[in-house]
This record gives C-alpha cells, structure tokens and sequence, in this order.
C-alpha cells in the first residue's frame, strides 16, 4: 500500500480515486489544458480524415492526395507536441509520490518510455509516412496488411507505444497527475479505434471488391 493511502475494505475504487485527488488539482489551469489536447487530438484527426475521405477538398484544395496527407501529418504533429508539453507542465505544477521517487521507479520509468519509442519508431517505419498520417483515407492504400514487427506482436502498437511513453514520463516524474492523465491517453485512443478500426476495414473492403480508383 501507498504511503497515505487511506485503508478501506470497501468501494476501493474511491478510496484510491479519495486518495489520488489529495495529489491531483482538476481545476488547475495545466491540468484542464492537459485534458483538453489528450481528449481533441484523437477527435481532430479523426473527424479531418473522415470528410477527407466523404468529400476529398483537401487533395482537391492541395492538388495531391498526399499533399494533403502531408499537411494533415504536419497538424497532428504540432498538436501531438502541445499535448506532451501540457502533460509536463500539469506534473510539474502538481505534487509528487514519495513513494514513487526513488531510484527503481525512475529506472521503471525509463524503461518504459524506451519500450514507447521503439513500439512507435518500429510502427512508423512498418507504415510508412502516409500510413502512419490515415493516409487510407486520402485515397492512399497499401497492397496488404502490415504484418511486420510490432504489427506481428501487438495490435495498434502505435497507440500503445504512445500510452507506454507518457506512463514511463509519469512515473520518472513520481507523477499522480501524469498518472491520471495516462489513463486519459489509453482510454481516448482506445475510443479512438472503437471507430477507426471499422471505418478502415470498410476501406479495405471496398478496395477489394472492386478496381480502386485514386483521387
């Protein structure tokens, strides 16, 4: 048990929930900032993708369907960068867990944050550009699914090398808040793929029965 964790043996979820916020101001400035970019950036890029693939003004606008990947890729980016820096920012203004500061637990950390890396760098090269940036949706298809490694170990390896990098970033940081705000990312992204997994299968599945005609 935590340090300070209040003993209970009943409705232990808000016991720990009880516990957590004595660490966690949700009314901080940083932290309501931190929420908002973890719960938009899904939610942009996948309502951006979807009326590119229904209307394709995008490609039209930049005269290339990956032009237009290309600068989808450029806003997810930035957006991706401001979310990470408002993740630090709301630990930084919150308390640390004594129990957490310690030499194994940064070590902890930190092994996590590298196994992140390399689940999203292996992802990113498995995909390609326009596939790691829904380039599905602008028209811009592989021939078949990617089967390499980590696709071959893990399904989404891309979002749960995301979620290990903030959980590893978090606990290096002795971090309730990142804590907190960790749990955010998986449960978004996991929101995320409840309509981005179906929505590319249909993708696939219209390529397949018929001649696929690019934008």
């Amino acid at each position: 048990m935590f340090p300070g964790l209040p003993a209970c043996s009943q409705r232990a979820d808000l016991c720990v929930m009880t516990w957590l916020l004595g660490y966690v101001d949700p009314l901080d400035p940083s932290f309501v900032a931190a929420v908002l970019t973890i719960a938009f950036n899904p939610l942009y890029w996948n309502v951006v993708a979807r009326w590119e693939h229904k209307t394709r003004k995008l490609s039209r606008a930049f005269g290339s369907p990956y032009l237009a990947c290309y600068s989808l890729s450029v806003t997810i980016l930035l957006l991706n960068f401001l979310r990470s820096h408002c993740f630090t920012q709301a630990m930084l203004s919150q308390p640390k867990m004594e129990s957490l500061d310690t030499p194994a637990a940064y070590s902890l950390g930190l092994a996590l944050l590298g196994l992140g890396v390399v689940l999203v760098l292996s992802s990113f090269f498995a995909l390609g550009f326009t596939g790691t940036f829904l380039g599905d949706y602008f028209g811009i298809l592989k021939e078949a699914r990617v089967t390499v490694f980590p696709f071959n170990i893990l399904d989404n390896p891309m979002y749960w090398g995301s979620t290990a990098n903030y959980l590893g970033w978090a606990i290096m940081h002795a971090s309730p808040t990142g804590l907190l705000l960790t749990v955010l990312v998986a449960l978004t992204y996991m929101v995320a793929l409840l309509y981005e997994e179906p929505f590319t299968a249909e993708i696939y599945r219209q390529k397949a029965s018929g001649p696929h005609k690019r934008s």
